[in-house]
């Protein structure tokens, strides 16, 4: 395979471990010296990782302290070379030769173990350390004589190290390797012809050192041969390998071990020298050996964690150029120099105060390069700390959560990691991790007290402050902002809003009006204190505000009685003795405490000698005995004061009459003048009941008068309206050319309204078109207006015939039978009154003649509709003699008359209205067909009980 051009070897292979924290771990193999951006794997595919989550995690290559060679191309998912890779130079000899490195994913914490192997190029030719070697060889040398030539040195390995050697020219000497025990051979130049001074005293050789790599490389050195005079024993050593042990970290000049070659040979023949003859690079840099007595001393710094061993070649030599060689294996010994090392890989700064147990909050790997127990390392966190560390897999730790947090408790940590090996004495390393517990709403606000108690002075300003209620919430920030608010209740039945009111921000307690102590002494309500939080938790108080009193009311005299009315006076006999109880003055005060304790003092009085007053009881009593010099008539004037500050004070008048009777009292106070008090109250609801009562009578007449008009207006549109109107005759034109037993005709009047339902009678749609009216001042027929509209136009209407008023009367003149006689003019008319009740016989006369009235009524058109039968025009009382007065209708003005030629122009006019009746009953068969008959008024309960006797008889 080319240096350059030689297909990439990737070995990939994904193990999925059982612990949580490591995913996945893929290997590649790349060849050296790869140029930068070269391709070494698709890790995304490999691991089957989506690019999107190499994104979103923030994928990283972690190296720890090593050299970033690899990176990572998170556009792509694939791994790149970023600096140029010497395997050489990066592991030496050490076989395999690979990178480890971790790549590291957030959110949540991933990360996947990546090894490269490093594989060798053949990129370094043989090298020999010397330019040139030289040989004295004494021709008495024998054939087979050995001399030991430099090693060539090949970085690489493998099939691209040393490989063979070669020698040139042949003719005196061959070339002969021999393979060691470490893999490497020992070249040796072997004698196999016999020297000659004489014909050649220096013989040039060139060795070459070839490598078994493509294209294959080789070094040369120059062999310098000087012939010598005969030395034919050469130096061996005692042993062949020699061993020796060090301890790593040993001061430079530590001997290591000692080596001995001997030669046989006398004087200058036989003196050996020693040298090191290691092809090893870096060794004669480590170590030295004395060329006299053969001791191998420390020269440089050892450091088992580079490397554990190593072999060095010693060579001896005599004077003569014989020479022999041996090897020393030096073994390192570990010591506990190495503290452990901690590599953060990823932390969280901050986290919520309610996130559960066992949550990672960070993952470190702990290296220890020492080995056995040297090497092991266990990690510890400082005490008192809700957090404990856990370890996933060989090095790696996750620092996790082992309770429950409180930022109230502690809002930060500083987390102190402590990593010791077994080592003795042991060492450690520790890193600190400074965590911040970020707030959640988990605590409701806390008042300062359990209940609050507060005082305000009645007849306060509305917004005084009362108290302040504060809160406190164990919270930060947003989650401490606290609010009040006054929840929702009610003080004898009105809310609580109406008395107080809280501030939202700063809890003060303000009135919203003024407190009267006399209508309520105390109340409480509840105030709620709730946090800005999400959701928000809140808490409740109870606050009570207590109305302290204050002297606003004045006393109020409640004996005796102080009229303006009437007077009072109490009596003294004049037998009464000292300190006889005159009367007693009894007050009260609303207000409380001091406040309403009254005192009572005697202002004024028209005998001070006489009486005194109580000054905590109010009594009045005498205090001297009564004489006849004394007058009659003492008033006297008590002042009633409180004990307020200020104190208020009211008075009261007592007159007292000093008498032994009675009369005596009232000649005396007959004339005793008295001051009236003007009542403000009392004339103001004299005055306010007169305008009462004048806008009362005021509405009533405007009332009074508007029915009146209506009522007027609707009789109109009666006159004018196309109902049919039955003769009419007023009673100021009854019929005076009567001849019949009854001196006056009998006149009717249908009286009815628009409205069917305040009608006396109601009346089916009229048959005629016209109407004759008997007015004696106009003749004629009139044409019904068409164009006036009427209610009674509907064809369809159903009519009834409601009873008549039952307060019909007849008047004096048209009363049958006797009692009907004698009576003024104006009751002939119809228009007087009726001042005595009918009689029985009367009554059931009346009756009788309106019984016998049903065959007349038949003869009547249409136009007489709304009439009853007993009712009919053509009655006559002929049958009844005794009666020679007219008979009226009730409820009505109309008289029936027995005239006959009265009853002849009757009789033709209702032939004339049925004539015409017919006719347009003939027009409209229809409408004549749905005619329904009149129905029968109702029977009052005078007739009904008249028409039971009448069946009776």
């Amino acid at each position: 395979m080319s240096d350059r051009t030689m297909a990439r070897q990737v070995l990939l292979f994904i193990s999925v471990l059982s612990l949580s924290s490591v995913h996945g771990q893929v290997s590649y193999s790349i060849p050296e010296e790869m140029a930068k951006g070269s391709l070494v794997g698709n890790i995304a595919q490999d691991l089957g990782l989506d690019i999107k989550r190499l994104k979103s995690g923030n994928a990283r290559i972690h190296v720890g302290n090593s050299a970033e060679y690899i990176e990572l191309n998170k556009e792509r998912g694939v791994l790149l070379i970023k600096e140029r890779i010497d395997r050489e130079g990066m592991c030496r000899q050490t076989t395999p030769c690979a990178l480890h490195f971790q790549i590291i994913m957030e959110n949540p914490i991933e990360f996947y173990r990546v090894t490269i192997e490093i594989t060798d190029i053949n990129d370094n030719a043989p090298l020999f350390k010397k330019d040139a070697m030289k040989f004295e060889i004494s021709e008495s040398a024998v054939i087979g004589s050995k001399f030991v030539l430099e090693r060539a040195f090949d970085s690489d390995i493998g099939a691209n190290g040393l490989q063979s050697y070669s020698l040139n020219p042949t003719e005196h000497f061959i070339l002969k390797l021999q393979g060691q025990a470490d893999g490497s051979k020992k070249v040796e130049m072997v004698l196999q012809k016999p020297l000659d001074r004489e014909k050649q005293e220096q013989i040039s050789l060139v060795l070459t050192a070839l490598d078994g790599g493509e294209p294959q490389l080789s070094g040369t050195v120059q062999i310098h041969v000087t012939v010598l005079d005969a030395n034919d024993n050469a130096p061996v050593f005692t042993q062949a390998i020699y061993k020796a042990s060090l301890v790593e970290n040993s001061q430079r000049g530590t001997l290591l071990t000692t080596v001995s070659a001997t030669d046989i040979d006398n004087g200058s023949n036989g003196l050996v020298t020693y040298s090191i003859s290691s092809s090893i690079d870096g060794i004669l840099d480590l170590f030295e050996i004395d060329e006299s007595n053969g001791e191998v001393r420390l020269i440089g710094k050892v450091d088992y964690e580079t490397a554990k061993h190593y072999q060095i070649d010693i060579e001896a030599k005599d004077q003569g150029g014989l020479s022999d060689s041996s090897k020393l294996v030096v073994d390192i010994v570990d010591v506990n120099d190495n503290s452990p090392l901690i590599d953060m890989m990823s932390t969280s700064k901050t986290i919520p105060e309610n996130v559960p147990p066992q949550t990672i909050i960070a993952v470190m790997s702990v290296h220890d390069p020492d080995s056995d127990n040297n090497g092991v390392v266990n990690c510890v966190l400082s005490e008192n700390i809700p957090f404990t560390i856990q370890s996933t897999s060989n090095g790696f730790y996750s620092l996790v959560t082992d309770s429950d947090l409180d930022r109230e408790r502690d809002s930060e940590y500083n987390i102190s990691v402590t990593c010791s090996d077994e080592g003795v004495p042991s060492l450690s390393s520790s890193v600190t991790l400074t965590l911040q517990i970020s707030d959640v709403n988990d605590n409701a606000p806390v008042f300062e007290r359990s209940s609050y108690e507060a005082y305000i002075i009645e007849n306060n300003t509305p917004g005084l402050s009362i108290s302040t209620v504060k809160a406190r919430d164990a919270d930060w920030n947003q989650n401490a902002r606290v609010s009040y608010i006054l929840e929702d209740s009610s003080v004898n039945g009105v809310p609580v809003s109406s008395y107080v009111s809280v501030s939202a921000d700063s809890g003060v307690i303000h009135a919203v009006r003024s407190f009267d102590y006399e209508q309520i002494k105390d109340f409480q309500f509840r105030v709620k204190a709730q946090d800005g939080g999400s959701p928000p938790l809140s808490s409740n108080v109870t606050v009570k505000i207590m109305i302290q009193d204050q002297n606003d009311n004045a006393p109020q005299v409640l004996y005796p009685v102080q009229t303006s009315s009437s007077l009072v006076a109490e009596m003294v006999p004049r037998s009464a003795d000292v300190g006889y109880l005159v009367t007693k003055v009894v007050a009260v005060d609303v207000d409380s405490g001091q406040n309403a304790w009254l005192s009572y003092k005697l202002q004024k009085a028209t005998d001070r000698a006489l009486f005194e007053v109580g000054l905590q009881n109010g009594e009045i009593r005498t205090i001297r005995q009564v004489n006849d010099k004394d007058a009659v008539k003492q008033r006297l004037t008590v002042v009633v004061e409180d004990n307020g500050q200020p104190s208020r004070s009211a008075t009261v008048n007592v007159n007292v009459a000093v008498a032994d009777s009675f009369p005596e009292v009232l000649s005396e106070f007959t004339d005793f003048t008295h001051d009236k008090e003007y009542n403000d109250n009392l004339t103001f609801y004299l005055v306010l009941a007169l305008a009462v009562v004048s806008f009362l009578f005021i509405t009533c007449l405007v009332v009074i008068i508007s029915v009146k008009i209506y009522r007027w207006r609707q009789s109109r549109i009666l006159y004018h309206s196309n109902l049919p109107v039955i003769p009419y005759y007023p009673p100021r034109y009854a019929d005076t050319l009567g001849t019949g037993t009854l001196q006056h005709v009998y006149n009717y009047e249908v009286c009815r309204t628009t409205d069917s339902r305040k009608s006396d009678c109601q009346f089916a749609r009229p048959c005629s078109q016209n109407v004759l009216i008997m007015d004696p001042s106009s003749t004629g027929t009139m044409q019904r207006m068409q164009n006036e509209k009427n209610i009674l136009d509907e064809p369809d209407s159903k009519l009834e015939q409601k009873p008549p008023n039952a307060d019909w009367r007849f008047t004096q003149g048209q009363r049958p039978g006797p009692s009907g006689a004698g009576g003024p003019p104006e009751m002939a008319m119809g228009t007087g009154p009726w001042p005595n009740p009918p009689t029985e016989a009367e009554q059931l006369q009346a009756l009788m003649a309106a019984a016998n009235v049903s065959e007349a009524t038949a003869t009547l058109g249409p136009g007489t509709m709304g009439l009853s039968t007993r009712y009919s025009p053509q009655f006559t009382l002929q049958h009844v003699p005794d009666y020679r007065q007219n008979v009226y209708i009730p409820g009505s003005t109309a008289t029936l008359t027995s005239n006959p030629q009265q009853q002849q122009q009757q009789q033709m006019l209702m032939q004339q209205q049925m004539a015409a009746q017919h006719q347009a009953l003939q027009a409209q068969p229809s409408e004549a067909a749905a005619q329904p008959e009149p129905p029968k008024p109702a029977q009052t309960p005078a007739s009904k009980k008249k028409s039971t006797k009448k069946e009776k008889k």
